[in-house]
């Protein structure tokens, strides 16, 4: 309904200014949502569409139908691309809305459950000839608001939905479209968090950037799996951008023996590998050089690569290099695809060059 196109004018959001709070326990804000622009539509004589002009609304119950269609895997490759990204958009929503309502009411949620109860619903909503569905943020920041602070509330709202939709649609059919724009608009305004616009001269370049970019990518593409995943990969760069410049190298010489100790400190990894090269100088005259990775982590190949050309370029210049306090993690990955300690890899190298 809400992706429907329809006229509605501004005259249900005027006349349904949220009531004093004296008055809200009384009347709640939705149902004056609801009553003012219909009542004041019959005294005027207005003509304002209703729920009813944008289509047919079900006038019984769902009943289990098994789809009529063949199981074999080209309809897997037909339904795959769209069940993955509701899939996508069905459990970003649905973790953002339990961590947000984890905050409002100061409870933990187990969120692998509801992930595993979501998919079980919508595989039986499917079978019923639902649609797919997921925690929503604005309605459930609204009952939350209106006073729902358990699971009873939010099971009462679908199956005062279903019963309403059901049975009482010839009165669903009267209200007006203005009063479902004028929700909309309140909830918008309900769940926008103003404090992120007053905070952007607090908060980093970089979180600003992510922000702005995420809603607008949502906003162009109205599709909140694109947006979330262009955030995420905005924020990962940044990320690893950010922590590479905390990567030093330290160093101590000991001029009696001719030898160097460097001290690793920090993440080495494809952002940080080329400052790790650096950081070292190949052109001093030592006999032996001393690594220490206790307090650095290896995490990919490009940063094993990195430790390897070290290796290589002092044993070159004729001195002799032991590596020390490498942790477990960082260990197996140089093993595994190191090669500065196995000579037939170190002379394919050379030979490529």
């Amino acid at each position: 309904m809400a992706r429907l196109r329809h006229d509605s004018s501004w005259f249900g959001y005027y006349i349904s200014i949220p009531l004093p709070t004296r008055y809200r326990k009384i009347i709640t804000f939705s149902f004056s949502v609801y009553c003012c622009p219909h009542i004041v539509s019959i005294l005027l004589g207005l003509d304002i569409k209703t729920v009813g002009d944008m289509g047919q609304l079900p006038d019984t119950l769902p009943i289990f139908l098994w789809p009529d269609v063949p199981l074999n895997l080209d309809t897997l490759m037909i339904i795959l691309p769209y069940s993955l990204g509701l899939a996508a958009v069905g459990l970003l929503e649905s973790l953002m809305t339990a961590t947000i309502v984890d905050d409002l009411t100061d409870t933990e949620s187990d969120k692998n459950r509801e992930c595993k109860g979501q998919g079980l619903a919508n595989i039986g909503a499917g079978l019923m000839g639902g649609m797919a569905g997921c925690a929503m943020i604005g309605q459930s920041i609204i009952n939350i608001k209106s006073g729902g602070r358990g699971r009873l509330s939010c099971l009462s709202a679908g199956v005062f939905l279903l019963v309403m939709v059901d049975f009482l649609g010839d009165w669903l059919k009267q209200i007006p479209m203005a009063a479902l724009v004028a929700v909309m608009i309140m909830v918008s305004i309900g769940t926008f968090s103003w404090d992120s616009l007053r905070n952007l001269k607090k908060h980093p370049l970089s979180s600003n950037i992510v922000m702005v970019v995420t809603v607008a990518v949502v906003v162009a593409s109205h599709n909140l799996a694109i947006g979330v995943f262009v955030g995420v990969l905005l924020a990962a760069l940044f990320f690893a951008n950010k922590i590479s410049r905390f990567m030093v190298v330290k160093s101590a010489d000991n001029t009696a023996s001719a030898s160097r100790h460097y001290k690793v400190i920090g993440q080495i990894f494809f952002a940080s590998s080329e400052q790790f090269l650096k950081s070292f100088d190949f052109k001093e005259v030592l006999d032996h050089v001393t690594i220490d990775l206790s307090s650095a982590h290896f995490w990919d190949i490009t940063s094993v690569s990195a430790l390897d050309k070290v290796v290589i370029k002092f044993r070159r210049e004729g001195a002799t290099v032991e590596l020390i306090g490498m942790n477990e993690a960082t260990n197996t990955l140089v093993d595994k695809f190191g090669i500065h300690d196995k000579p037939e890899e170190v002379e394919k190298l050379m030979a490529g060059h």
